[in-house]
């Protein structure tokens, strides 16, 4: 994909940036949340178990006290359809955060240029070498400098399977103000 700078316009791929709006240009790693990521997979894997463990309970207790159940005689209950059904789908969505778990465990950190604008607009582009980011930082900052400069650089877009399971730059915490989000200590 091109990142290239044309006059008062940055463009990455077919986004574009007004120079003017560019508030911060920076690199850094890229890296996976892994802990956060298992602890995330199991705290679903107790949630879910944890529900279809007491709702199985629940039926049994209803299936034994009902005096028109239909009882083998063998004096143990067997699990009605929708318990079934409930375990099936437990069973699955268990299946399916695994595959997600064993993604980011997969996961290697990104080298990663980031532009921020005043707005709320982050593009992030990535490049095999940290080197050749910092350089292209430099390229950018130049042509934020110089107006009429013109910059065109391949970059590789950033493909990552979720935002939440990455760690991005630098943390801020903020005090005071109103609608603000995250932690005070």
């Amino acid at each position: 994909m091109d990142l290239r700078v044309t006059k008062h316009v940055l463009w990455v791929g077919h986004a574009a940036y007004p120079i003017r709006n560019i508030a911060r240009v920076f690199t850094f790693e890229l890296r996976p949340r892994y802990w956060m990521a298992a602890l995330r997979f199991f705290r679903r894997v107790g949630i879910t178990l944890a529900a279809l463990i007491t709702l199985t309970i629940i039926d049994s207790l209803a299936t034994s006290a009902d005096p028109n159940s239909t009882g083998d005689g063998t004096g143990q209950s067997s699990l009605s359809g929708w318990m079934v059904f409930l375990w099936i789908m437990g069973v699955v969505a268990i299946i399916a955060w695994a595959v997600q778990l064993v993604q980011v465990l997969t996961e290697k950190p990104h080298p990663a240029l980031a532009i921020e604008t005043s707005g709320p607009s982050t593009a992030m582009v990535t490049l095999p070498e940290r080197r050749e980011l910092d350089q292209l930082v430099d390229a950018l900052v130049g042509a934020i400098e110089n107006p009429g400069r013109e910059v065109i650089y391949q970059v590789n877009r950033l493909q990552i399977s979720s935002p939440t399971n990455y760690y991005y730059g630098d943390v801020v915490n903020m005090y005071g103000g109103g609608g603000n989000t995250g932690m005070m200590k």
